[in-house]
């Protein structure tokens, strides 16, 4: 067990992001199940589908879940109300303030953990006194910071600055890589991109076949000037990018992006004009795989690599005197 387990009670140190439109309560209960810690994505949901994705959780497992609330949404304060009414104590907040809900969700028995991009942002969360921080490099899918600072540097960067609980995102799909992420400094992953490729997934089968046959490069950090955001390329993405090229303004993509693009792409499966949020490391992604079988995989090759590395470097390397 680490400060990870410890904190959410749960055996092991693996979070599935919550992602809108594709982490439903089926993708929580799933990897809460083989023990990680599932969350439900709540930015796409009204309160009242909310509090039944939570309840159809409840009775899929009686393992710890949370809900990933991003702060940009309105009615946040009637989301928290019906969380609180459930019984979900694990708030796992974004894209604001962490001082703005901290407190209140604290003194109603919550625990706290927001997603950040930059340092700057983790020392707020641990004035604000969240219980841990997700560190989220550009590599993942989504919103994502305008720093463009990979997963790699952030990680230690964050280390330095601050002693709260560490999580570590984007890019990790692996044993391998979380390995790695713990190297850095963290004490456990979230991952996003990964779940999207499982039958328990509530992402559109058009969206999930697209993500299988990515390779590098098939994404990109687009929409700067008004939230970055980390896409599949397609049709839209491409308007996008003339719009950017010519040196559109914002306003000129607010109305391109419209409403309802992510929706149309990830969830009703239009891959040419819906806005289709992934990660770098969907190049890696040949699979679809049930994601109790992701979990158990993570951990099997985390374990296996770290006992690999540690035999072949004591057994080969040799100091120069």
């Amino acid at each position: 067990m680490n400060q990870i387990t410890r904190l959410f009670g749960i055996r092991y140190p693996v979070i599935q992001a919550g992602m809108i439109w594709c982490s439903g309560w089926r993708l929580a209960a799933a990897v809460s199940n083989a023990g990680g810690l599932g969350l439900i994505g709540s930015g796409s949901m009204s309160p009242d589908l909310l509090q039944e994705q939570v309840r159809k959780c409840k009775m899929a497992t009686d393992k710890p879940f949370g809900v990933n609330v991003p702060l940009m949404y309105e009615r946040n304060d009637e989301k928290f109300r019906i969380l609180e009414e459930e019984g979900v104590r694990i708030v796992f907040t974004s894209a604001g303030n962490p001082a703005t809900w901290t407190k209140y969700l604290h003194e109603i028995g919550f625990t706290v953990v927001h997603v950040v991009a930059n340092t700057k942002f983790a020392i707020k969360c641990q004035d604000a006194g969240v219980d841990a921080i997700v560190a989220e490099g550009f590599e993942a899918g989504g919103h994502n910071g305008k720093e463009e600072t990979t997963t790699m540097v952030l990680i230690p960067q964050i280390r330095e600055a601050v002693n709260l609980p560490l999580i570590a995102a984007g890019g990790i799909s692996s044993g391998k890589a979380m390995l790695a992420a713990f190297a850095l400094g963290a004490e456990g992953v979230q991952v996003g991109s990964r779940f999207v490729a499982t039958p328990e997934s509530s992402a559109h089968p058009a969206f999930k076949q697209m993500i299988l046959e990515a390779s590098d490069g098939d994404t990109m950090l687009a929409l700067k000037q008004i939230g970055s955001v980390r896409l599949l390329k397609n049709k839209f993405y491409r308007e996008v990018l003339d719009v950017e090229g010519r040196g559109g303004s914002a306003e000129e993509l607010v109305e391109l992006l419209g409403k309802g693009r992510a929706k149309k792409g990830m969830l009703d499966g239009d891959t040419e004009e819906g806005e289709l949020e992934i990660g770098q490391v969907s190049g890696l992604i040949r699979e679809l795989k049930p994601a109790g079988e992701i979990v158990e995989e993570i951990m099997k090759e985390f374990m296996d690599t770290q006992k690999e590395l540690t035999k072949n470097y004591f057994n080969t390397w040799k100091p120069q005197c």
